[in-house]
């Protein structure tokens, strides 16, 4: 018995006595199985070990020792079933939040869809954005469903020319041929873009625009890319300042933004939201900025990220002033500014270059005449889907309708041919003053449209003269004439 206790150290084990944790240990005056009683107990007593069954537990020197945290089982268990349950009632309270939250989205949207099958009401005009309501502006899609495309050699020299054909690109072709553009000038690595900053960007810029019948994402494509053109066609990189270069083409891509479909008249007369907020004064425009420079703070769409704060400020305020400038009511102001400045030209004053880069920004905005016919002539006819959804609402809430929007007045030829020979030829011809080769390919093609659109408006002239009209419905439509009065019409 003496030796073979040797081999076993003395270790001490606790019972649970009547619910209480007791020590026992071994007796050194008997074999070491022999344990003493808890100091409460008689020595004489006997000690039995049973496990939760019942049965009785062999007490040998092999037995493990244990500790007294082995009897906190119950309380143990006690306490990790109140922390499940305070875990099962919080999850219970994000769940309720997260089912009030899409309720709250379904009964909006639902109100909305009310809203908009009643019509005619100003309530619903769509260009009523809240800056609060998260819309939009973080991209929905990231990077990885942002495909990159190759781009062939032919299509690099495409996209320099005006002639380029914005009708054969899908949405995220245009994408990469920004992204490309931006590379291209030199712009990543001026203003030390992150190239992956700059995908969420245009991911981000391409969402917020509408699907307008004209003010979309395309138009902005193409007025991003003629703003590319002209840089390359005028040498404008060897000209003015890489900043430069940058704030042309962001003015360019952020210039529409979330334009509703509605222009400033109509957001005026009808007292809408943004013209309340922007006192009446270029509402859209206004808007246009806003929304870019909400983009640009999301720290994840911020191409600017690394430009001296300083050197943003200017940035922004350029910017800004491009994007003011495309309102059509300053046309005659700002060309009259130029014109003043064109005969003696001077790259280094500020505000030459500033004056060009406005009227550089309106060319663009407004050049889809300078295009081939075939690539011109759908934009007029969206243009005039657009100008006809505005007039037809102007109708319904008695509102004034310009003439140039009546679906009942206007035609594509007589829509055209005033807008090209006393807006954009005497813009184009001032501009080509300061840079000749523009003349070739962007003034002749203007001058073409014009002819092309006088001959289409002498035909339908007299076809009018050859054929008058037989009955009285020539003088009416659907859209302003009432369904009672306009169907006996027919009849005669």
């Amino acid at each position: 018995m003496g030796s073979s206790s040797s081999s076993y150290a003395p270790k001490t084990i606790y019972l649970d006595v009547d619910g209480k944790v007791q020590k026992v240990g071994p007796n050194p005056m008997c074999p070491p199985f022999s344990l003493l009683p808890p100091s409460r107990h008689n020595r004489n007593t006997a000690i039995m070990m049973v496990d939760p069954e019942g049965a009785l537990v062999s007490i040998d020197p092999t037995m493990p020792t244990n500790s007294p945290k082995a009897f906190r089982i119950n309380e143990l268990k006690t306490e990790v079933t109140n922390r499940l349950a305070m875990l099962e009632k919080r999850v219970e309270l994000e769940g309720l939040k997260v089912v009030e939250i899409e309720r709250c989205k379904n009964d909006l949207k639902k109100l909305r869809d009310e809203m908009t099958s009643r019509g005619g009401g100003r309530v619903n005009c769509p260009c009523k954005y809240n800056f609060d309501d998260g819309k939009k502006v973080t991209p929905r899609r990231d990077v990885p469903n942002y495909p990159k495309y190759t781009l062939s050699q032919e299509t690099i020299e495409a996209l320099k020319k005006p002639t380029f054909d914005v009708w054969h690109w899908e949405h995220n072709e245009m994408l990469s041929c920004l992204e490309y553009m931006y590379h291209d000038l030199g712009l990543v690595k001026e203003f030390n873009m992150n190239p992956i900053t700059l995908k969420r960007w245009l991911l981000a810029i391409q969402e917020n625009y509408r699907n307008n019948p004209f003010h979309n994402f395309r138009h902005c494509f193409c007025v991003s890319q003629m703003m590319y053109g002209m840089i390359h066609l005028c040498n404008l990189q060897e000209k003015l300042t890489l900043t430069d270069m940058g704030i042309l083409m962001t003015a360019a891509v952020c210039h529409d933004l979330d334009h509703p479909g509605y222009n400033n008249t109509y957001q005026i007369n009808a007292r809408t939201e943004l013209a309340v907020r922007y006192n009446d004064i270029s509402p859209l425009e206004n808007h246009h900025c806003a929304v870019a420079f909400q983009i640009l703070s999301l720290p994840e769409c911020n191409i600017f990220a690394n430009v001296d704060p300083e050197a943003f400020k200017q940035i922004r305020q350029a910017i800004i002033t491009l994007i003011l400038a495309t309102d059509m009511a300053r046309h005659g102001e700002i060309l009259d500014s130029f014109k003043q400045k064109v005969d003696n030209f001077d790259f280094t004053n500020e505000e030459h270059v500033t004056c060009l880069k406005m009227v550089l920004i309106k060319c663009c905005d407004i050049s889809n005449e300078v295009r081939p016919t075939e690539v011109a002539e759908p934009w007029v006819d969206c243009l005039l889907e657009e100008y006809f959804m505005q007039s037809d609402r102007e109708k319904s809430e008695g509102l004034p309708v310009a003439p140039f929007m009546d679906r009942d007045k206007v035609t594509k030829p007589t829509a055209q041919i005033g807008f090209i020979k006393f807006v954009l030829i005497p813009m184009f011809e001032t501009v080509m003053k300061l840079f000749p080769q523009i003349e070739e390919i962007m003034v002749q093609p203007l001058r073409d449209s014009r002819d092309h659109y006088e001959e289409l408006k002498q035909i339908d002239d007299a076809m009018t003269e050859e054929n008058p009209p037989k009955n009285l419905l020539h003088y009416f439509s659907k859209a302003t004439c009432p369904p009672n009065i306009y169907n006996l019409f027919i009849y005669f």
